[in-house]
């Protein structure tokens, strides 16, 4: 049965401009979605979550959109105008437009052949080029199907309990007086997967620091690292510092953790973090010329989450489908390749490092620390592990712990 709401023309110039910003002015989905909202506070929550959630899907299902309107969209052209695709998305969603002054005039019968003729394709049903179906399909083989499916879904909401601050129990009771459900996640102690959407940065929680916005996949990472209260920890690819506030928790924000990055804005950025969290144990620090060569033999932990593909992480980044280039992965595993074999001496001997990426695909995972081993008899692999989207609903990563003889 269609649904007979009424669409207000603010939020469906809202979804057109965020539509457009990402396709044309190539802005990340996030920040493009993130400046609409700002851009008018009188929104709501339900109408934030309208432009929000419709802006991400269509995103998600593009190739399937424009196919449904008479094209397949294999280079990314647009088949019709954005208002037009936004219009079939609605249908797609169960919405009666026949007099809705928004649109013009949508063949429903036409919208509803072509979504079955696409069933018989994974490429068109899931949305994904044809490049990345192929060199996926090449490197994973018959599990390919299943993770396709898996990444073409909404990505769930994991939070990470904050157990400077507050324990698990504590945080759960918490939320649950504020009508905010959680439950906790089998294999990933610190975890919480949120039971109903909403913006957890508007909870009082939040803003006190009691817990972060983390992928439960992702909280594995820093639990493989095997990392003691006192040890001296370097965190070599920080970013904005999720792994390393997790880390910091690890350590019961005692040692010192060593959190560096090439770009400054992003360890600006977890320093805000680290104040909000109450951590004192963690001094950002930019990469410059020689900062690597005077850490050396310097870590007990050492953590290398280097730049990938991000392939793992498609439903989080489904704007990635369109704009990640079958060149850049060639690059990207050159700089993987670099960063393992340079920042690894960093370790001290007797040490561990984890090498970890949000990608599938063996040859930025397992190929590179195989070929890292090979090329370094004083390193061993201890364990590796592979997070899939299909059997776990979390992310896609993969994570090795080394250690150094």
């Amino acid at each position: 049965m269609s649904k007979v709401i009424k669409l207000f023309p603010p939020l469906i110039e809202a979804i057109e401009k965020a539509l457009v910003e990402i396709f044309v002015e190539n802005r990340k989905a996030d920040k493009a979605i993130s400046g609409i909202l700002k851009s008018n506070p009188k929104w709501g929550s339900r109408d934030r979550g309208f432009i929000a959630e419709n802006t991400y899907d269509m995103v998600r299902n593009w190739r399937l959109i424009n196919f449904c309107y008479g094209k397949d969209d294999v280079n990314n052209k647009l088949a019709g105008t954005y208002r037009d695709l936004i219009g079939i998305w609605l249908v797609f969603k169960g919405y009666d437009l026949s007099n809705s002054s928004l649109f013009g005039k949508i063949d429903i019968e036409k919208i509803n052949e072509r979504r079955l003729e696409a069933e018989k394709d994974r490429r068109i049903k899931y949305s994904v080029a044809d490049w990345m179906d192929e060199k996926i399909s090449e490197e994973i083989g018959v599990t390919w199907p299943r993770e396709l499916e898996a990444l073409s879904n909404q990505a769930e909401v994991f939070l990470r309990v904050n157990t400077t601050k507050i324990s698990k129990e504590d945080l759960i009771k918490l939320l649950k007086e504020k009508d905010v459900e959680v439950s906790e996640v089998e294999g990933v102690e610190s975890a919480l997967l949120l039971q109903k959407r909403m913006n957890v940065f508007s909870l009082e929680e939040f803003r006190k620091g009691f817990f972060e916005v983390q992928d439960a996949g992702s909280q594995m990472i820093s639990e493989l690292l095997d990392i003691q209260p006192e040890q001296r920890v370097i965190d070599a690819c920080a970013g904005a510092g999720g792994k390393t506030l997790h880390m910091a928790n690890i350590m019961k924000n005692k040692g010192r953790i060593i959190a560096l990055d090439v770009e400054e804005h992003k360890l600006v950025e977890l320093k805000t973090r680290s104040k909000r969290n109450g951590l004192s144990n963690i001094e950002p620090k930019l990469i410059e010329s020689k900062t690597i060569k005077r850490l050396r033999d310097t870590a007990d932990r050492l953590l290398l989450d280097v730049p990938c593909s991000g392939l793992g992480v498609l439903k989080r980044n489904p704007d990635a489908k369109w704009k990640l280039k079958p060149e850049f992965l060639e690059e990207i595993k050159q700089v993987q390749a670099t960063i393992l074999q340079d920042y690894s001496k960093i370790l001290k001997s007797g040490g561990k490092m984890v090498y970890a990426t949000c990608s599938i695909l063996p040859s930025e995972n397992e190929k590179q620390v195989e070929k890292f081993l090979a090329n370094n008899p004083d390193y061993f692999l201890i364990k590796e592990n592979k997070v899939s989207p299909a059997k776990s609903g979390f992310d896609g990563f993969y994570m090795a712990l080394i250690g150094r003889v």
